[in-house]
């Protein structure tokens, strides 16, 4: 066997120990607040998020899971909240793209962390930019009142909810709600303020407060079932739309529904059939080093995601740091730019760090993007990258100036934009390579990829100065051993918050992913996306040249 064929196990084998502890936490997450509390669920005669969820959606059709690892090793204090108490997927119901957004009742009754009202928000945006129904299985015990400061007052917080739930009606934007069980105080406002509300006759209630709060406030004695359940909402207050005897006749009348829904005018994007990558998809597990430092052949993954015979290369010659080009992905057409993570040679002769990006790559991003856009052809960014180049030769020669026009080019971009974090996604790299701050339709990270201000031992090293510098101005002497020691815990803590599920736990991104599933997530953004025509047109602003 080979070196480079020993090299390829080497890295298929790392990345596949990766995916299966991706998927080990994904099972765990799969539970909620665990079976003890799903079967507590099932008693009371309801199905779980999930359950509701697969018998939602259509059959065989494919499905995305959207912030999955929300809030995943957070609030531990508070006992954990799994995928952050509510599911959120992209799926087909009666053949029609949607949102579904589920409650799970096993995590803390289904009530809203910060973390939940953060993923609520998320899958109401997209709903919204890409202009697809949204679905609410409402079971839910309202604010986690622990919390209520971090989650009710402010911008992003809570009430935005309601606040969405109006501007998605005013722009046609379907929302149907099915209330499955509890439904409190505020909560109570996200489904009556959908365009259609059903609920379950003896497990869901609706109100502003329970009865114990009604007695207390008023000293009223009524139970919980006549003063919000179903009789009395769909045949007295008229709140909801339609009486349902049980969980599964309630998701059936949803897909009823939606299989009525008006036909809207597309975007237009391009698509024509489908062909597969030239080489199996499942080769990146070889190709991407166990070491992230080291070069590798961008193009190499490239050759793994796009449609056999797609490729057309823009200014293959110049800018080599960064690759751009027109290709299809399941037949959509897109315009890829991603960091090109060999290491080259500019056209002066001189070697160039893979990975990095210079003016002259800068340069060309920038000039790619605009053409997309006039195009009308979606981007898909393919970020594993360090930052822009450093020294007093980049700085004369005016990388800020052409970063800052990528910059700019990036965030006026009016296509859809979707973003896969393969690798590094450092500094200022990760904004010119349209990270979360810049309005990607989705973001999803590979198992190998690394976010932050900059890699972990150069941060390491600045932390460690600051660090000796604070010591040794209270006249504490640092000797070599400790000085190894204090520099261990800052890599080992400052590494832990590049992972991924980090990330993914704050909604830095939307999913960590198998990269075999990639094709699929932009496939599946870019139809999505196809159903919002309001495409503006490009303005990359004004900026000094």
């Amino acid at each position: 066997m080979t070196q480079v064929e020993l090299d390829q196990n080497k890295n298929e084998d790392s990345l596949k120990l990766l995916l299966s502890e991706l998927r080990h936490r994904l099972d765990k997450i799969a539970i909620g607040g665990g079976r003890a509390k799903i079967e507590k669920q099932h008693q009371q005669g309801k199905l779980t998020a999930r359950e509701r969820i697969e018998l939602l959606l259509d059959k065989n059709a494919p499905v995305i899971e959207i912030g999955a690892f929300a809030g995943w090793d957070m609030y531990k204090e508070h006992g954990g909240c799994p995928g952050g108490g509510v599911v959120v997927v992209i799926g087909y119901v009666s053949g029609r793209m949607c949102v579904v957004v589920a409650n799970d009742a096993t995590v803390k009754a289904g009530a809203w962390f910060p973390i939940t009202g953060k993923k609520n928000l998320r899958a109401q945006e997209i709903a919204m930019e890409n202009r697809i129904p949204i679905i609410y299985l409402v079971d839910s015990a309202g604010v986690y009142l622990p919390m209520q400061d971090e989650i009710f007052p402010d911008k992003e917080n809570f009430g935005r909810i309601f606040r969405n739930n109006a501007i998605m009606s005013s722009k046609g934007i379907t929302q149907i709600a099915a209330i499955m069980g509890s439904c409190v105080a505020g909560g109570a406002y996200l489904p009556i303020m959908s365009d259609e509300a059903m609920i379950v006759d003896k497990t869901g209630s609706i109100f502003l407060a329970g009865s114990y709060l009604v007695k207390a406030a008023i000293g009223e004695d009524i139970d919980n079932e006549t003063l919000g359940g179903a009789t009395t909402h769909c045949e007295i207050s008229g709140v909801t739309d339609y009486k349902m005897p049980d969980d599964p006749t309630a998701l059936q009348t949803i897909r009823k529904i939606l299989d009525k829904l008006g036909h809207q005018q597309k975007a237009g994007f391009d698509r024509v059939e489908a062909k597969k990558p030239v080489r199996d998809v499942r080769d990146i597990y070889k190709i991407l080093p166990t070491d992230r430092s080291k070069p590798f052949k961008t193009r190499d993954i490239l050759e793994c995601l796009i449609d056999e015979d797609s490729w057309v290369e823009y200014k293959e010659g110049y800018g080599k740091t960064i690759i751009t080009g027109y290709a299809r992905i399941d037949g959509w057409a897109v315009g890829i730019v991603a960091n090109n993570r060999e290491i080259v040679k500019n056209k002066k002769g001189e070697m160039q760090f893979g990975g990095v990006i210079y003016s002259d790559s800068a340069d060309k991003a920038t000039r790619f993007i605009a053409n997309c856009n006039q195009k009308k052809i979606p981007l898909v960014f393919l970020q594993d990258v360090t930052g822009f180049m450093v020294g007093s030769r980049s700085e004369h020669g005016g990388i800020i100036k052409d970063g800052a026009k990528m910059v700019n080019a990036v965030a006026n971009s009016v296509v859809p934009k979707f973003t896969v974090v393969v690798g590094n996604s450092y500094g200022a790299g990760n904004y010119a390579m349209c990270g979360k701050a810049y309005d990607p339709r989705l973001i999803v990270a590979w198992p190998t990829a690394q976010i932050a201000v900059m890699g972990g031992q150069q941060a390491a090293s600045v932390l460690l100065q600051i660090e000796k510098a604070n010591r040794a101005a209270k006249g504490e002497e640092i000797t070599p051993e400790k000085e190894k020691e204090l520099l261990q815990s800052i890599i080992s803590r400052y590494e832990s918050q590049t992972n991924p599920y980090y990330a993914a736990a704050r909604l830095w991104v939307d999913a960590i992913i198998d990269p075999a599933e990639t094709r699929q997530w932009i496939s599946m953004g870019i139809e999505m996306a196809n159903h919002n025509p309001d495409i503006k047109r490009y303005n990359p602003g004004v900026i000094q040249v």
